[in-house]
C-alpha cells in the first residue's frame, strides 16, 4: 500500500459498486488497469468506460472537482479529456463518491521515450494556451496553482533524504534560484497542476488525450511547465518554451514545481511505487542536465 489510510479495491466491490448503482453496465467485462497513479485505482469497463475510485477517502473531493469542471473544459480544448458518464455515491462498502469517465484511446508515455519531441511540444502548447483561455469565474485555486517558495521546507527535507538517489547538492543551487524567481503578477489562469507523464496519452507521437484534472484550478500557470522536465527532452522543452513565450521568472518556478514534485515524491513513493520512483528521477535526471 503507498498510503495509511488506503481504502481495500478489489474487483469484487468494484463489481458490486457498479451493479448497484449503474446497472445498465453491471454486465460488461472489468479489468484492472496497472498504473502508477497515486490517487485513484482504475477500471477498465468493456472497451469504452474506465471507472476511478479513490485510493484513499480523502482524495474523494478531487473527483468531484472534476465531475464540476471537466464539461466546461472539455469545448475548449484541443484534444480529448475525460467526459463524465456517471457518479458513484459512497455506501456500506466503500466511502468515497467515485467517477465513471469515457476511456479515451492513447498510451502513457514512458519516461525518457519521446524521441521526436516537436511535435508533443506544440500539442502541449496549444493544449496550454487553450486551457489558459478559459473563463475562471468561480473556478477553484489550483492544487499548486500557489507560490512554489511554500514548498520551501519539504523540499529541503526530502532533498536531506535522497543523497543516495540524486546529486542533492546540484539540486538545492536549482531549487534556491527557483524559490527567489519573481512572483506571477498577473491575474490568475487555469492550470492543470498535474502534468505528468503519467496523466498525457500520445499517439503517433502527438497529444492524443490529457488525463486526472483533480487537482486543476486557477493560479499561477507555471506548474504545468512540469511537463517541459518529466515527459520532453531537451530540445522538446526549448520548443515548449518559445511556443508559450515564457519569461524567465516563469521558467523558474515552472523548474521550480519540476524539482519539488521529484524530490517530495521520491521518499514517500520509493518502496511502494517504482513506477513514481522512476518518473521522479528522470525528471531529477532530465534537471540536472539543463
Amino acid at each position: 500500500m503507498m498510503h495509511d489510510d488506503e481504502l481495500p479495491i478489489d474487483e469484487s466491490l468494484v463489481r458490486g459498486l457498479i451493479s448497484r448503482q449503474f446497472s445498465e453496465w453491471s454486465g460488461l467485462p472489468l479489468t484492472r488497469v496497472q498504473s502508477g497513479g497515486t490517487v485513484n485505482a482504475i477500471y477498465r469497463l468493456g472497451d469504452r468506460i474506465a471507472v476511478r475510485l479513490p485510493l484513499t477517502e480523502r482524495f474523494g473531493a478531487d473527483l468531484l472537482n472534476e465531475e464540476r469542471w471537466l464539461p466546461l473544459l472539455a469545448p475548449a480544448l484541443p484534444v480529448p479529456i475525460p467526459t463524465v458518464l456517471g457518479i458513484g455515491s459512497a455506501d456500506a462498502t466503500y466511502p468515497s463518491p467515485w467517477l465513471v469517465v469515457d476511456w479515451i484511446p492513447g498510451a502513457i508515455p514512458p519516461p525518457g521515450s519521446v524521441a521526436d519531441a516537436s511535435p508533443l511540444a506544440d500539442d502541449l502548447a496549444e493544449f496550454l494556451v487553450a486551457l489558459r483561455r478559459v473563463d475562471t469565474v468561480g473556478a477553484p485555486p489550483g492544487y499548486r496553482g500557489g507560490a512554489v517558495r511554500e514548498l520551501d521546507g519539504d523540499v529541503r527535507l526530502c532533498l536531506s533524504q535522497i543523497d543516495d538517489l540524486a546529486d542533492t547538492r546540484a539540486l538545492a543551487e536549482l531549487w534556491s534560484e527557483s524559490v527567489s524567481a519573481e512572483d506571477w503578477n498577473r491575474a490568475p489562469v487555469w492550470a492543470h497542476c498535474d502534468l505528468l507523464s503519467g496523466n498525457v496519452l500520445v499517439e503517433n507521437g502527438r497529444l492524443s488525450g490529457v488525463l486526472d484534472f483533480g487537482a486543476a484550478g486557477v493560479g499561477d500557470p507555471a506548474c504545468d511547465l512540469m511537463a517541459a522536465w518529466s515527459i520532453l527532452p531537451a530540445a522538446g522543452r526549448d520548443r515548449l518554451r518559445a511556443a508559450l513565450d515564457v519569461d524567465d521568472s516563469t521558467w523558474l518556478r515552472g523548474r521550480g514545481w519540476a524539482l519539488s514534485q521529484a524530490v517530495i515524491a521520491l521518499p514517500y513513493y520509493r518502496l511502494t511505487n517504482p513506477t513514481m520512483v522512476m518518473g521522479s528521477l528522470h525528471t531529477l535526471a532530465e534537471l540536472l542536465a539543463g
